[in-house]
C-alpha cells in the first residue's frame, strides 16, 4: 500500500496500510455480517470520534473581527487526543454471536498500539459442512499518527465583511491518488457583539459567536490491495461536524489571549461496498479444504460524537504574521496550532 502525502489523508492511510501489513480490515468479513459490523465499529469508533472533535477545532485565534474586507489565511493542525480507555475494546462487551470467538480478552482500537493483533476464530455452516476460520484483528496505529493523536489539519480563509461579522471558508478539493480520494468543505460565520456591553467597548477586550461546519468525504478503492477477491471493492467514508460557540480574545499589540466556550457534535458514516469471496477451511484434505461464500456490501456503519467544549489559547503577532496555539477541553482533549497571514 503506499503512502500519501496528504495531509488530510493521513488517519485513512494508516489505517489502510496497517489493515494491509495484518491482511486487511476486510478479514473482518469472515465474521457473519452482524459481528464484522460490531467488530469494525468497535475497531474504528475512536478514529471517527477524534475526526469530529478535531474538524470543530482551529476556527479562531480571536475574538476581534476584521475590517470590511481585511482577511487572513490560516493554516493548522488539529490533534484530538484519545483517552487511554478507547485504545482498547473488550470482545465481551460486543454482544458477539457464539459463532465468533477470541482467546484474547481485548483488541486494539486504531487508535491503540501497534503491538496488539487479537486472534479471532469464527464457525459455520456453509453448504452443510462444518467450516472454520482465524484471522487477526488489526493493531492500532498510534505510533504512525503526529503526536500519537487523530490529526485534522486545516488551510481556512477569512474574510471580514460589514457589521463586524466574519465569514470562514475551509476548502479542499478532491485530492488523493488511485486508491484514496477526499474532499473537504468547512463554512463558519463568527459575529463580533463587543458593542453590546457598552463600556467593555474600550477595552481590548472582545467577545463574538460563533457557528461552523464541515463536510468531509473520503473514497478508498479496496480493490487493488484487498487481501480477499471480488469485484468492486471500495470503502466510503462521509462526516458533518458542527460547533457553535461564544468566544473571548485581550488583544495586545503583540500577543493575545482567546478561549471560548460552547458545543460541537457530528455524526460520520462508513460504508464497504463490492462482493467479497471468503474462502473457509473444511478441515478435509484437498482440493476439499476449502468452501466458499460470497458477501455484499457488508459493511455499513454509523458513528457520533457530540459535547460541551472549553478552549483558551494564545496569539502571537509579527506584524502581519501570527502565530497561535490552544487547547480545547472536550470528551477527546484537543491541540490546535498554526500561523496565519493576516490583513486587517
Amino acid at each position: 500500500m503506499k503512502k500519501f502525502a496528504l495531509l488530510i489523508l493521513i488517519l485513512v492511510s494508516a489505517i489502510s496500510m496497517k489493515a494491509q501489513e495484518d491482511g486487511g480490515l476486510e478479514s473482518i468479513l469472515y465474521a457473519n455480517i452482524q459481528d464484522a459490523n460490531k467488530l469494525t465499529q468497535a475497531y474504528l469508533n475512536p478514529g471517527m470520534k477524534g475526526l469530529i472533535y478535531g474538524m470543530n477545532s482551529g476556527w479562531y485565534h480571536t475574538a476581534k473581527a476584521h475590517k470590511t474586507f481585511g482577511f487572513d489565511i490560516s493554516i493548522g493542525l488539529n490533534a484530538s487526543m484519545v483517552p487511554s480507555k478507547d485504545e482498547l475494546f473488550k470482545f465481551a462487551d460486543l454482544g458477539l454471536s457464539s459463532s465468533t470467538t477470541s482467546t484474547s480478552l481485548t483488541g486494539a482500537t486504531v487508535a491503540g498500539t501497534n503491538t496488539l493483533e487479537a486472534p479471532v476464530t469464527v464457525t459455520a455452516v456453509i453448504e452443510g459442512q462444518n467450516v472454520s476460520k482465524t484471522f487477526l484483528m488489526p493493531a492500532g496505529v498510534k505510533e504512525d499518527l503526529p503526536l500519537n493523536a487523530v490529526p485534522t489539519p486545516s488551510v481556512q480563509f477569512t474574510l471580514g465583511l460589514p457589521k463586524q461579522f466574519d465569514v470562514m471558508v475551509r476548502l479542499v478539493p478532491e485530492v488523493g491518488s488511485d486508491d484514496v480520494k477526499g474532499n473537504l468543505f468547512g463554512i463558519g460565520v463568527k459575529k463580533e457583539i463587543t458593542s453590546l456591553f457598552g463600556v467593555i467597548e474600550k477595552l481590548p477586550l472582545h467577545i463574538s459567536v460563533l457557528g461552523a461546519y464541515t463536510n468531509m468525504d473520503v473514497n478508498y478503492n479496496i480493490q487493488n490491495d484487498s487481501s480477499i477477491p471480488g469485484a468492486n471493492q471500495v470503502a466510503t467514508f462521509n462526516l458533518n461536524s458542527y460547533t457553535v460557540q461564544a468566544i473571548a480574545s485581550i488583544n495586545f499589540p503583540i500577543i493575545n489571549f482567546y478561549g471560548g466556550i460552547g458545543y460541537g457534535a457530528g455524526t460520520s458514516d462508513l460504508k464497504m461496498l463490492g462482493t467479497y469471496v471468503l474462502k473457509y477451511n473444511t478441515g478435509y484434505p484437498p482440493p476439499n479444504d476449502t468452501v466458499e461464500k460470497t458477501v455484499t456490501d457488508p459493511i455499513n456503519l454509523d458513528f457520533e460524537a457530540s459535547g460541551v467544549r472549553a478552549t483558551v489559547g494564545t496569539r502571537l503577532s509579527l506584524g502581519f504574521f501570527k502565530i497561535f496555539a490552544d487547547y480545547t477541553i472536550q470528551e477527546y482533549n484537543t491541540l490546535a496550532a498554526g500561523i496565519a497571514f493576516s490583513f486587517r
